[in-house]
Formats: C-alpha cells, structure tokens, sequence
C-alpha cells in the first residue's frame, strides 16, 4: 500500500549556498536578471572585516538625504552620457547600510550642530550646540563650560593618533567644529560673535588653534579665513575684504608660529607638508559649479592632501571630511548646485577609496540631516535630472511633450516642500495668482530656484532618516536602523579610542 506520508523535506538547492544558481533558459540574455545575479554573487562573496581599525574616514555630506543620493546618482549618469538611473556613485559601492534616526533631543527636524555632535561624541544633544550634552542651554556658557563632552578628535590625538578636518564650509561651521570645539551656541564662530556674559568660553576659531591634545590638529582645511583674521588686516585674495576678529588676534599667525603651515589657495595647498591650516574662502568656498579650478581646491583635492598629510603617522588617523554646501543649495531652493556638490563630495569618497586599503581604513559616509526635496512626476527614462517632466505614452512608449500639472503648465521632476522658489496660489480682490510657466530650458539653469509649495526666505531641514555607508573593519555593525550618535561608538569600537586613550593619560 502506497505510504500516505507528505514529503516536507525542502527541496534540493545548492549545497555551499555561496554561488547563485544557474540562469534558467527562459531569462536567459535578460540584463535584469543576469543584473541582479551579478549583484547577488557579489554579496555572498562580502565577509565582515572583523579586525580593529588603523584609521577612520567619517564622510558627511550635509543635508544629503535619501531623495538628494537618488537624484544625485541620476544627474551624474546623465553628465556621463547615461540615461542616468544605472549609474551607481562611489560611496554607494560601500558593502554595508544602515540608516540614522537623526532627530535632536529637542527638535524632531534637526539642525547641523546637535546631529554633528551627535556622530563625533556619542551623545544626542539639543540643536545649536557643539559638543556639549543635553544638561546644558543654547546660550549657556557656564553650562557649555559644566557639561562638555570628549569628541572623537579629541580622543584619537589623546590615543597618539593624526587628526584632520575637512569642509567646503567654514572650519568654524556646525559640522567641522564638532571635531575639535565645544560652544553652547554654534554661532560663536569667531570672537566678534561672543555675546556679553560668556566670559570664560572661547570662540570655535580659537579653539582649533588652542586644541589642547597631542600636538594639536594636524590638518584642518576649507573655509572661513575672516574669522581667524583680525578687522584689521586685510584679506590675502579680495582687497575689499578684512578679517572679523575684534580681539587682534591673527589665529594663522599663531598657527605658523607652533611650527604649522598656513595656506590660502591651491597653489600654496599643492606644496605643503607637515600641519597645514588651509583657508581658502573668507566664509564659506564656492559651490563645485562656481569653483575656479586654478585658485580654489576641490574637496577632493583637499581630501587627498588630508590623507597624505596624515598617514605619515605611523599609529593611524582620523579624519572628518564634510560636503558643506550640499545644505546650502538646498536652503536656497537651487537643486542644480545641491546636486553638483552631492557629485564632488562623492569624488571625494572616489579618491579616499582610491588611496586608503580597507583592510584596515573604516570608512562611514553619511548625512547630518534631511532637506524637503521631492522627486516626482513620472518622468521617462533618462529624462533629463533637472528638467521639467516629460512622462510616456498610453502604450508605455516615451513622450515627447511636457506632461502638464493640473493647471495645465508644466513642472519639474524636482521642487521642494517649502523655500524661496515658492509660488502663491489664489487671489485677492485685484489679483489672481498663478502658478508661473517654466521651460526646460530654464528648469536646467544654474540659478533656477525649484518651484515649491509653501513660502519661505530659507528652504529648510527635513526630519527623515539618513543613510549610513560603510566598508572596511567594523563596518559590518551598521546595520538596521539606529540612533544617530551610535555612529560615534562604532568609530570607538573600531579604533579602540576610550581605552587608548586612557591607557595614554595613565601612562
């Protein structure tokens, strides 16, 4: 009599289940599937690096969110001739994911301060503050003064290690300034800025100068000459320009004078060696679409003089590099210049990646926060990144003609939620507003301001998770989704900072 017992046995796969089975015939020459095979053999060939770190490279792109990576990765297919969607970026090639809960312990939409705090010291703490716990008040100096908390630069100099900071900003910045600063206001960039009852703290310019660590930091370059600069003395590039210190202090001075180099433009960055402070901007450097490519380096550039400069340290380094003027395009509405600083900060990552072995360098790219970006409108494959929609047929074939919005005109496959690219719509007793027109032609230009929904002078932060990428060792402990400031611990983790450092101060 035949058995009437079910098989439940699973069926035969294959054995090692390190190898993707064969191509069924029937997708064979399918670009898909034979994609996404490719994908998967590379993933099951992925094994953790599961080994202390020699150096950490913390990439942050400001403001560089989910939405602006998708566009960024677009537009830079589409400058390469592609149709844009199957290009991947650089950092995107990092094996590991996980992504960041960004709010601040008293914002739900972060600001630059609180979430860079949050990643170089372990710790969430309020918007406006730089490396300074939650117990203290924006504005509080004597509580900036009672509740610092240790950064990773300042750890890693205390472990013997290099320290460098990078930005397109000013060094004195939010982001940056996390590194090695701490200030209840992160407007106390400079001296001139310190208001009346903050005696005893420090403004962020002198701190970098003063770092009281090892030696000091070993390579600190971007922008933001005039608050290292006295009023009166006169800006090395702009003979309209003058420092902001009150104090007559010129910090550059004071740097060369504990045996540092102080640089202001490529040309003195291409031939500098040992500490280098380099200040290639007043405020802030130009957006990548205006940089001048014979005066002003690039942040690859300038995160290749960082290495450089610091791997001569035989116990390893840290370094921050930080994508400034992502945010500030996107404050201005302007996606054109956010996109194109989102594709030099990946060069940078391309040449970190180029130089550093991840064998034995973590390195993290991330964002600080979110904007309020959006990305829509079916556009058609390949349609261009910044022009208006252009959608498809009924039969799925590509169109050729905007696809109008409700009122008819077109629109971009970009806008914003709010900024100063928004449009009123309704009407008074003498006026009726409309939405204004926009051609292809002028959705592509440098200077067009996305059309976006609700007014504002400043486009402003968006209260999304951000993305962390990762490779080399300890890389494998991003994973799922976690608080932001966790990102500090595997940084200490990997290197080993607390103990290395308490090792040193016992010595």
């Amino acid at each position: 009599m035949p058995s009437t017992t079910t098989d439940t046995s699973a069926p035969e796969v294959s054995a090692t289940l390190k190898t993707p089975p064969a191509i069924p015939a029937r997708v064979a020459g399918n670009e898909w599937y034979e994609g996404a095979q490719e994908t998967l053999k590379a993933n099951l060939a992925k094994r953790p690096i599961d080994r202390p770190a020699k150096n950490v490279i913390l990439f942050i792109a400001d403001g560089m969110d989910p939405t602006t990576v998708t566009a960024a990765r677009i537009f830079d297919g589409q400058q390469k001739g592609m149709s844009g969607e199957e290009n991947v970026l650089a950092f995107e090639t990092l094996p590991h994911l996980a992504l960041s809960k960004t709010y601040n312990t008293n914002q739900q939409v972060a600001d630059s301060a609180g979430t860079a705090s949050a990643m170089l010291t372990g710790v969430k703490t309020k918007a406006g503050m730089i490396s300074v716990s939650d117990e203290a008040m924006v504005g509080d100096c004597q509580g900036a003064l009672d509740n610092p908390v240790m950064t990773a630069g300042e750890l890693a100099k205390q472990a013997g290690m290099a320290v460098g900071v990078v930005s397109t900003a000013r060094l004195t910045h939010a982001t940056p300034a996390t590194v090695y600063s701490h200030s209840a206001d992160r407007d106390w960039e400079s001296d001139a800025d310190l208001p009346e009852g903050a005696e005893g703290c420090t403004d962020i310019a002198s701190q970098l100068i003063s770092f009281p660590y090892g030696d000091g930091i070993d390579v600190a370059l971007g922008g933001g000459r005039g608050n290292f600069m006295p009023k009166e003395m006169a800006d090395p590039e702009y003979e309209n320009r003058t420092g902001r210190r009150t104090d007559g202090r010129d910090l550059t001075a004071e740097w060369e004078a504990q045996g540092g180099t102080f640089v202001w433009n490529k040309a003195g960055l291409a031939s500098a060696s040992g500490k280098v402070l380099g200040l290639f901007e007043p405020s802030h450097m130009q957006y990548d679409a205006d940089r001048s490519v014979n005066d002003e380096p690039s942040l690859s550039d300038m995160t290749a003089t960082a290495i450089h400069l610091l791997s001569a340290d035989e116990d390893g380094f840290f370094l921050m590099v930080e994508g400034g003027r992502v945010d500030h395009a996107h404050h201005g509405g302007n996606a054109s210049r956010a996109l194109s600083d989102t594709v030099a900060f990946d060069d940078a990552v391309a040449t970190a990646l180029a130089m550093v072995d991840l064998e034995d360098t973590l390195v993290i790219v991330t964002a600080d926060h979110g904007h309020t970006m959006t990305f829509a409108g079916y556009p058609k494959r390949g349609n261009p990144m910044l022009g208006v929609v252009v959608s498809t047929e009924d039969d799925g074939s590509p169109s050729t003609e905007p696809y109008p919005a409700g009122d008819g005109k077109p629109y971009t496959t970009l806008g914003y939620a709010n900024g100063p690219g928004a449009v009123l719509i309704g009407h008074d007793e003498d006026e009726h507003f409309e939405r204004p027109e926009v051609s292809d032609e002028e959705a592509q230009g440098l200077d067009y301001q996305q059309q976006a929904l609700v007014p504002g002078y400043s486009e402003t932060h968006g209260g999304q998770d951000v993305t962390i990428f990762a490779g080399g060792p300890q890389a494998y402990l991003f994973d799922g989704t976690v608080e932001q400031n966790y990102i500090f611990h595997v940084i200490d983790f990997a290197l080993g900072l607390n103990q290395r450092a308490e090792a040193a101060s016992a010595e």
